[in-house]
């Protein structure tokens, strides 16, 4: 594994999920190929990939529902393997589809769940209408949670994973399929989580999902961890910016394209719209140089633009370097 820094070592008593070569195999298949991991308390850490990069498969081992083939985990300090016990109680895990009974309203759900954690039926009440005030769904206490909507599922079902409060709380793409208003909510649920002191694993295809809540964030694909660090960090390790050009006339773009490239040293994307630039630039100082060729070549601009590339551009570029280059970790710099 390359790493080209070792700043994000942190006291071990700091962690709250510490694993190192984890492997994972389906006959011939690695579905988990050789990951590390730190994870401090009471953070969000974000693992970021496509649909067969490995995510859930990593989570259901590092939550005990599968064997590690090879390879160490602790959690909270404690070894995945030789303290099964302790380590299952002191996490939960909301996985990719709502795990409560449908046909129990959502508040019986929750009565069910605490009476079978050891609450008495006065403290499993009070704690399941506390839990569905805080969800926004008191009001719905008493409705079959068939009859609720995605976004009220898994607002429940998120519910029933923090009945008793875990230390680490396992988010296996808890957001799919729901509209952006539910995202939001689940969101601000995943927030209040982490302020209370839960350490929170967020499994998620959306980018900006990940850009939003994940203190740090792991790209996975084909099994491996292929770069992380924070959202900044991921960002500025493909470039220091992405230049959006627009041009007057349409046919002078071919010519504007071979300008910048030349000038940025970098290549350039003809985007759908015909008088449209793109390129990612790793000297953001060589913009303006660029910009007045173009001047002096009587090629019109008629806007422009230079931020910081997206978390999009950061997975399509890391991921296509992976391709391309057997997928080595890296570590991008703080």
């Amino acid at each position: 594994m390359n790493r080209t820094n070792t700043k994000n070592d942190v006291d071990r008593d700091d962690l709250a999920i510490e694993a190192s070569g984890l492997v994972k195999k389906f006959g011939e298949k690695r579905a988990v190929d050789g990951i590390d991991l730190k994870v401090r308390r009471g953070t969000v850490y974000g693992f970021l990939g496509p649909n067969g990069a490995g995510k859930t498969t990593t989570i259901r081992m590092l939550a005990t529902l599968l064997k590690i083939d090879s390879g160490s985990a602790k959690i909270l300090g404690h070894d995945l393997v030789q303290e099964t016990e302790a380590v299952r109680s002191r996490i939960s895990l909301t996985g990719q589809f709502a795990s409560v009974d449908e046909d129990l309203t959502g508040l019986e759900n929750l009565i069910f769940i605490a009476r079978l954690l050891g609450c008495s039926r006065r403290q499993a009440k009070e704690r399941a209408n506390d839990l569905l005030n805080a969800f926004g769904l008191e009001e719905a206490a008493k409705t079959q949670v068939k009859k609720y909507s995605g976004g009220m599922k898994r607002r429940i079902d998120i519910a029933a994973s923090i009945v008793i409060t875990p230390d680490i709380l396992f988010l296996d793409e808890p957001t799919t399929g729901l509209d952006p208003r539910s995202r939001n909510q689940v969101w601000d649920i995943v927030r209040a989580l982490v302020k209370h002191g839960t350490t929170v694993l967020l499994t998620t295809q959306y980018l900006d999902e990940a850009d939003q809540l994940a203190d740090r964030i792991a790209v996975i694909d084909k099994g491996k961890i292929i770069a992380e660090g924070t959202s900044g960090q991921l960002k500025a390790s493909i470039g220091s910016g992405r230049l959006h050009v627009r041009l007057l006339n349409p046919d002078l773009r071919p010519q504007a394209q071979q300008i910048l490239a030349d000038e940025l040293n970098t290549s350039i994307q003809l985007l759908s719209d015909p008088t449209a630039l793109s390129a990612l630039v790793s000297n953001a100082d060589r913009v303006a140089y660029a910009l007045g060729e173009l001047a002096r070549s009587n090629i019109t601009v008629t806007d422009f633009s230079l931020g910081q590339p997206s978390l999009d551009e950061v997975f399509l570029t890391l991921t296509e370097r992976q391709t391309d280059s057997e997928g080595k970790t890296q570590e991008v710099q703080s």
